[in-house]
């Protein structure tokens, strides 16, 4: 009995990476510099997970020689999965690049040429495709204002008014 107990909970322990699915994306209004400065938040085992699913071929962020195409990759997926309005207008983002810290990539995206805004838009469907269980959790910071919601699948509407 204890044996048996003992295999079901070392199959369990197996199974489990991490035990929340969260996405968190911060878009920080730089009224300076006239820019939406962007910066997304993903665990690194769930991007390889959905990259490697989009592309039916292995993709590694995490190694010492990262596929020479894994920015495009990235941006790709970002750009399919996440886009904004400010002040009900579209605007286009450029892919910065990421950084992979411990268990964490980060990517990094910019808007240019927002000067003020009182409104912004999003759709994030980040990691939808990879499980139902995913959480998108989305911060904005505008005049020092922040505000925050918290997008379960399936929602991937947010809002934001300053």
């Amino acid at each position: 009995m204890a044996t048996g107990l003992f295999k079901w909970l070392l199959l369990a322990a197996l199974n489990v990476t991490h035990p929340f699915f969260v996405c968190v994306t911060e878009v920080n209004h730089n009224a300076q510099e006239k820019t939406l400065e962007i910066t997304c938040r993903i665990f690194t085992d769930d991007f390889e997970k959905v990259l490697t699913q989009k592309h039916k071929k292995a993709v590694h962020i995490a190694g010492e020689r990262p596929d020479a195409t894994l920015d495009q990759k990235i941006s790709g997926y970002i750009k399919e999965h996440l886009s904004f309005k400010a002040d009900d207008r579209d605007v286009a983002y450029t892919y910065l690049g990421f950084e992979k810290e411990e268990d964490v990539v980060y990517c990094f995206l910019q808007v240019s040429n927002i000067a003020s805004v009182k409104k912004i838009e999003s759709v994030n469907s980040m990691l939808h495709d990879l499980n139902e269980n995913q959480i998108n959790i989305m911060h904005v910071t505008v005049g020092g204002k922040r505000k925050s919601t918290k997008l379960d699948f399936p929602q991937t509407d947010a809002s934001f008014e300053f």
